[in-house]
């Protein structure tokens, strides 16, 4: 036998055993306040401050809030599993600032609300015309997503280019020249 030799499969990376996690208690229908879900809150605020890159108390608050916005459900209630799901996302992010955390945060909102849409799509609820807007601000909203994940990564790596060259062929009769080449313009 030959050629065809199976590859085993790179191996997948192992998340963090232990994700930042929310409890939700509904306060109103429109908010409602996370707590922890162990009951340890100075070690879980501390965490939370953590995973979203910061110091700041009010960060963490106001960013929990926009999440919970962008976690709701058709019928209007929050899911508490959208919300640890965008923490997820966040803390993988591993934002090591605000502005990155915000980043994170916007993409994870952004996952959360086109996968929402994309459900949606899927019923027959309004005919043709339904399910052709929603698969198209579906469309926009995961643009939206591809563009904000590249954007963290332009902010993380800088917005370098790597051109690898694999293989370079000089004939016996040509010159070849390698580095860095400038051309001096004549002075007129």
């Amino acid at each position: 036998m030959t050629g065809n030799v199976p590859v085993p499969p790179a191996p997948i990376a192992k998340p963090s055993p232990l994700r930042t996690r929310v409890k939700l208690r509904r306060i109103s229908s429109d908010y409602s306040k996370p707590y922890p879900p162990d009951g340890d809150g100075s070690r879980w605020w501390e965490r939370l401050k953590a995973a979203l890159g910061t110091s700041s108390s009010d960060f963490v608050n106001a960013t929990l809030v926009q999440i919970q916005n962008a976690s709701r459900l058709p019928s209007g209630g929050i899911s508490e599993i959208s919300v640890n799901a965008v923490l997820a996302f966040i803390e993988a992010a591993e934002p090591r600032n605000e502005v990155e955390a915000a980043l994170a945060v916007q993409a994870g909102c952004t996952h959360a609300v086109a996968m929402a849409v994309l459900s949606r799509a899927g019923g027959a609820y309004g005919g043709d015309r339904h399910v052709a807007l929603m698969a198209a601000a579906s469309a926009r909203l995961l643009r939206a997503f591809a563009t904000q994940v590249e954007v963290m990564r332009r902010l993380r790596n800088g917005n370098t280019q790597v051109i690898r060259v694999e293989k370079i062929e000089v004939s016996d009769t040509a010159q070849a020249v390698i580095g860095n080449i400038s051309l001096q313009r004549p002075q007129p």
